[in-house]
């Protein structure tokens, strides 16, 4: 959850306002139901000793429903070694499609990955509206 937090005000804060940010990333969060989110989506988490850098989720269907860097950590590599994680991981499964809602902070990275934009879109949280896009890539399958 402090992943997500710093990830949230401190990376997206060139791209979203505070009454966004706070909407995103609110003060309290329910832990219990954050707690059940993580389970659900069972992501790979970067450590430097006990310390989370980052997170991703990839979903059998080819979503990313969750891919943060921690706050202060973005261009150090973290999410490249992730992206190219989950990348290994969509060929060992033989996911022909990647597909992730990214925000506006994130949509150059994913772009790198060769992730296009489909749709931009404005959704509703807590209240307020933000911008993001829904992404996709092509994986090239085996018999490619």
């Amino acid at each position: 959850m402090e992943v997500f937090v710093s990830s949230v005000r401190e990376n997206a804060a060139n791209y979203y306002n505070q009454e966004q940010l706070q909407a995103w990333a609110p003060n309290s969060i329910d832990r219990e139901e954050w707690k059940n989110k993580m389970h659900r989506i069972n992501p790979f988490v970067i450590l430097d000793n006990d310390k989370i850098l980052g997170y991703a989720d990839l979903q059998s269907s080819g979503y990313i429903d969750h891919f943060f860097v921690r706050g202060g950590y973005s261009g150090r590599g973290v999410g490249k070694q992730l992206m190219n994680f989950l990348l290994q991981k969509a060929k060992e499964k033989d996911i022909t499609e990647l597909s992730s809602d990214v925000s506006l902070a994130a949509q150059p990275f994913f772009k790198k990955f060769g992730f296009k934009p489909i749709i931009s879109k404005k959704v509703e949280v807590r209240g307020v509206e933000l911008e993001n896009a829904l992404m996709k890539k092509e994986m090239l399958t085996n018999g490619n």
